[in-house]
């Protein structure tokens, strides 16, 4: 079995830039797009991917309430102060994964490239399986030619050349090494630069015109332009059930409310959570709870429903999208949902990273009609409103 099979694979992000060349009055990678920051659709893109274990981060001194905001509602596995250069912020990153017990293999991009295709990501691991290194690349189209005090000169042969991009991915252990024998006269612009001086092979993957890094405050209109004009309005649908088992508590909604019983579930049995992800997941057309997280499954056996409904909100945000609202009921005699009803509120808010005012959580009875009402279980219905990207 390969290093990144056998280890897994994670990312990191690089964020610890000034962003001056932007403009505005914070970094670019927390300015906003389509309604969310850029480093956020970065975070999502990789932390989406199923084969992405973690997502680590390095970011500039004083940013961390930027960040905070821009990441409200998601968790990295580690996020670490950068250095005075990319390439000592990048290996502060990796000290931290490593220290965090390592990887298979590690995917570095940079925040300010926002629109991650996922099958870039495949191509990227299917070639770490045949070398150490790999990295995305587009041909280079127009002509080169060399320019001084504004004058154009002599043409460049294009033959060979290649526009890099990130993600770039490694085996950690021998991008680790590379860094820390790093000796270089000059600062590297890139992580290949470093693990060729350390004699490791880079294979060239087909890149995504949607990786184009973000560098001027046209760049960032732009991208903002494009997401508003492409953007359709999608709503999905959930419903949960579970029976009331032997307990003292219920979960819901990622609370504890004391009850005469528990709810009987292969996860933590969450109706209000597993409702709402199957909501989040219908509106995006990717299959329904089961399918992501089967209760076949032994990884799921008591697991927090709240990472069910992250997920499916890094899907979303993956795909471009921006959840809109959230609209949830919950369906039982009994425990009172009243008295917990903001908490829920801003529990799943967090979850989905959105505003708590983008959330409704409600309940009723069926008049002790039905199971519910005979008091055998709870019932959860839920609608999503998301904007993603027009097919």
């Amino acid at each position: 079995m390969s290093p990144t099979k056998e280890h897994g694979a994670v990312a990191l992000i690089v964020a610890a830039g000034n962003g001056t060349r932007a403009g505005g009055s914070i970094p670019k990678q927390y300015r906003q797009i389509g309604g969310q920051a850029v480093i956020a659709r970065a975070f999502d893109a990789l932390e989406g991917h199923p084969d992405i274990s973690a997502v680590h981060l390095v970011v500039g001194a004083g940013q961390q309430a930027l960040l905070a905001e821009a990441l409200a509602g998601r968790t990295p596995a580690s996020v670490t102060p950068g250095g005075a250069t990319r390439r000592e912020s990048v290996m502060a990153g990796l000290e931290a994964i490593a220290a965090a017990g390592g990887a298979g293999a590690v995917l570095i991009h940079d925040a300010a490239r926002p629109f991650l295709p996922g099958v870039v990501v495949d191509r990227l691991l299917e070639a770490l399986e045949a070398e150490a290194g790999a990295l995305p690349t587009l041909p280079v189209v127009d002509t080169l030619a060399r320019a001084d005090d504004g004058l154009v000169g002599e043409t460049v042969s294009r033959e060979g050349l290649a526009r890099v991009q990130t993600p770039q991915a490694f085996r950690f252990d021998a991008i680790l090494t590379a860094h820390r024998a790093w000796a270089g006269p000059q600062e590297p612009t890139d992580d290949a630069q470093v693990a060729r001086a350390a004699g490791i092979a880079v294979i060239a993957v087909p890149g995504d015109p949607m990786l184009e890094k973000l560098t001027h405050e046209a760049d960032l209109a732009a991208a903002d332009r494009r997401l508003a004009k492409v953007l359709i309005s999608r709503t999905g649908m959930g419903y949960d059930v579970h029976a009331f088992a032997e307990g003292d508590h219920v979960i819901l909604c990622g609370l504890k409310i004391p009850h005469s019983h528990a709810l009987a579930g292969h996860s933590d049995a969450d109706v209000g959570l597993h409702a709402l992800t199957d909501a989040l997941l219908g509106a995006i057309a990717d299959g329904d709870i089961g399918s992501h997280f089967p209760p076949s499954d032994p990884r799921w056996k008591g697991a927090d429903s709240g990472q069910f409904l992250a997920h499916a909100a890094s899907l979303v945000a993956a795909r471009g999208g921006i959840i809109d609202h959230v609209d949830l009921t919950v369906i039982c005699e009994a425990p009172k949902v009243g008295p917990h009803r903001e908490a829920m509120r801003q529990r799943v808010a967090v979850l989905l990273g959105i505003p708590v005012g983008r959330v409704s959580v409600k309940a009723t009875t069926t008049e002790r009609l039905g199971f519910t009402g005979r008091g055998e279980g709870m019932a959860a219905q839920a609608v999503a409103t998301v904007r993603v990207p027009e097919a």
